[in-house]
């Protein structure tokens, strides 16, 4: 996500080094943001939530931690979607004997130079890493399931010039956030609009020909399904990585570990020294879940087992009163993670601020409500790239239900969450 765009909309800087900056400097954009609004005086660090439980003779959450017992009229989850790593139950795995983890939980101990790497996966995670080590990897093998589609970064430094008249007129990044807003606008039309993709999947096939000069490597990452049905990943140094000499892509899932060997789902068996895994996240069970209590006393998580989690516009969840959620169900558009929890916010101050003034201890989003959003939700999704794009994505559950996407504009998600409707609730003075 470009820097402009992957920024509060009311703290805007002229620090960024590239147009898409990278993770140290988006964590110390964040962290300045924090110190300029004094929010660190406001966190309790390193306190883990254990459970969540809802109070309704004294209408307030329980909440239990590992330093003790906190009570509260109101509680916003934000947690985050992507967050718990997702790991493959493998045949042998445990017979492994070299080193082994998840990109999203990186060993920077280890040392990497000169050792046989096995990358499994070649989701978002395994773009941007690939390209990191495979310099430094004897030897790379990189397990695919499934070729994603990988467009250009539109991607330049900014230099000091750049950013000292940035600093000067602050109207330049306002028309540069501006732009990229309405360009992810039309890539969103276009997912709503599989047909309107149809000439860029052309082009982009015949871009794999300018970028990949060998026959079988460039089928084996020709995708097999309609650009957008799985996430698009930008990238302008992966394929380079992939055609480098001690690189070797299999097309094909991993299957088994037999001690130091991984084995494809094709036979090929390759000896590795390290298994690296970008095998993605917990997505369409969110973690917190497992954390969570109803007013009836049922945990989130038991509740979703079988059934894909619902939210009322992604925030609001039913029989769950006084609480709500950023980055729920069905809020997934093309967009800054950061702009959708910034709009979400502004919905829920919305709601806290109606409780304070009109004095109600109790508001919870109307069965009826979540029920009829939802059938919308899903009955609009239908026609989008993501449920008729012919691939499987992590948009979609166990079940073949979307519990992720958003099927409408960025402009009608950020219009609904504008104002909380108490409509919509049940509220108890």
């Amino acid at each position: 996500m470009p820097s402009a765009l992957y920024s509060f909309s009311f703290a805007p800087s002229s620090k960024w080094s590239h147009l898409f900056a990278k993770q140290p400097e988006i964590l110390s954009y964040l962290e300045e943001v924090a110190d300029q609004f004094n929010i660190n005086e406001k966190i309790e660090f390193d306190n883990e939530l254990i459970g969540a439980k809802w109070n309704e003779v004294k209408h307030q959450w329980v909440l239990k931690t590992q330093k003790g017992q906190y009570l509260a009229k109101t509680v916003i989850f934000t947690t985050g979607p992507i967050t718990e790593p997702s790991m493959p139950k493998l045949k042998g795995i445990e017979t492994f004997k070299g080193e082994m983890f998840h990109s999203a939980k990186w060993n920077h101990d280890y040392d990497l130079k000169g050792k046989r790497i096995a990358v499994i996966g070649t989701g978002a995670s395994a773009i941007q890493f690939v390209p990191q080590i495979q310099p430094l990897a004897k030897e790379l093998f990189v397990f695919q399931r499934t070729a994603p589609w990988v467009l250009p970064k539109p991607d330049m430094p900014l230099g000091n010039a750049g950013k000292a008249l940035i600093e000067k007129f602050p109207v330049i990044q306002q028309k540069w956030r501006g732009a990229i807003a309405n360009t992810l606008n039309v890539i969103n039309f276009g997912l709503r609009h599989p047909k309107i993709l149809e000439p860029i999947n052309f082009l982009s096939r015949q871009l794999l020909k300018l970028q990949i000069d060998q026959d079988q490597l460039r089928k084996d990452v020709t995708p097999n399904f309609s650009i957008g049905c799985k996430r698009l990943l930008f990238a302008n140094n992966y394929y380079p990585a992939l055609q480098a000499s001690n690189t070797q892509l299999i097309p094909h899932g991993l299957i088994e570990i037999d001690g130091n060997t991984v084995v494809s789902a094709n036979g090929e068996r390759h000896e590795v020294d390290v298994i690296i895994w970008g095998t993605g996240f917990e997505v369409s069970h969110p973690p917190i879940g497992q954390r969570v209590s109803n007013a009836s006393g049922q945990l989130l998580a038991d509740l979703w087992k079988d059934t894909s989690p619902e939210a009322y516009l992604g925030t609001s969840i039913e029989n769950v009163p006084n609480a709500f959620l950023v980055l729920g169900p069905n809020i997934l558009v093309y967009d800054s993670f950061i702009g959708i929890a910034e709009a979400q916010i502004d919905y829920i101050v919305n709601g806290l601020l109606n409780m304070r003034d009109l004095k109600f201890t109790r508001f919870e989003v109307k069965k009826d409500v979540v029920r009829q959003y939802n059938q919308k939700v899903q009955k609009h999704l239908q026609t989008t790239v993501f449920n008729s794009g012919g691939c499987k994505s992590y948009y979609l559950d166990q079940n073949g239900r979307n519990f992720a996407a958003w099927p409408w504009s960025l402009k009608k998600l950020k219009q609904q969450l504008s104002e909380l409707n108490l409509k919509n609730y049940d509220i108890v003075a």
